[in-house]
């Protein structure tokens, strides 16, 4: 049947185009088309993807136990650090355990962009940069760690925080001296922080450096008052000793 324009009616030519597609299998449409090996691999297709998806997901298990291992490994080295304890044992079962995780993602990289991968890893560093501080060492490196870049900044913007907890314990024993040190320490962190403005997709940087900047505020109006607390008792101390 012919439009108005002469030409063939919309519908059947789509039933044209169509009806090699609608062939059973064995039968062949007038242009000789052969369809009997049609889809003969689907099977072969959807194994192939299932086996790649049963190992990814197996491989993901293992990631989520040694993400938790290495987190809980670097919050207690953390811990241990303000008790005062050598936690030298500890870090290096921390890094044994990232060259395995490392290990287990060299066919799987995507995983290791994984929230509970990029936590852990940061969790990490932060412990190993709080030691090397502590310790008066040089810091390691992301290679040295064995992370990404992104997951060393992020971790060293923690370490602002925990120097804080050194710094306010310092001042609880009356040593303005080491209090004032890690203060200063966390100010060259920030310094360094704040060197990086970068987009947040390429690294979500900006909380980090907002929260180091509000807690050494805090942090330096807290050894100023104690300073002056100080050198008030000094003078009293001074006036005591001419009576």
């Amino acid at each position: 049947m012919l439009t108005a324009s002469g030409g063939a009616h919309p519908h059947r030519r789509r039933s044209a185009i169509l009806r090699p597609l609608l062939l059973t299998e064995g039968q062949q449409s007038n242009n000789g088309w052969d369809h009997s090996h049609a889809m003969k691999n689907l099977d072969d297709v959807i194994e192939g993807i299932e086996g790649r998806l049963d190992e990814k997901d197996e491989v993901r298990e293992l990631t989520i136990k040694s993400s938790r291992t290495i987190a809980r490994l670097s919050g207690s080295a953390i811990q241990g650090m303000h008790r005062g304890q050598d936690v030298g044992s500890q870090l290096q079962e921390t890094r044994e355990e990232i060259l395995k995780l490392r290990s287990l993602l060299n066919d799987h990289p995507d995983l290791y962009h994984t929230g509970i991968v990029e936590n852990a890893m940061q969790e990490a560093c932060e412990a190993f940069i709080v030691r090397a501080i502590v310790e008066a060492e040089e810091l390691p490196s992301p290679k040295e760690i064995g992370v990404t870049d992104t997951a060393y900044l992020l971790g060293l913007g923690d370490v602002v925080g925990e120097l804080r907890r050194f710094s306010l314990d310092y001042l609880r024993r009356g040593d303005m001296k080491l209090a004032s040190a890690f203060l200063e320490k966390m100010e060259r962190l920030l310094d360094a922080l704040m060197r990086f403005d970068y987009p947040t997709a390429l690294v979500a940087l900006k909380r980090k450096q907002d929260v180091a900047r509000s807690l050494i505020e805090k942090t330096r109006g807290e050894v100023a008052v104690a300073a002056r607390s100080q050198e008030l008792a000094d003078k009293l101390d001074a006036v005591r000793g001419k009576l």
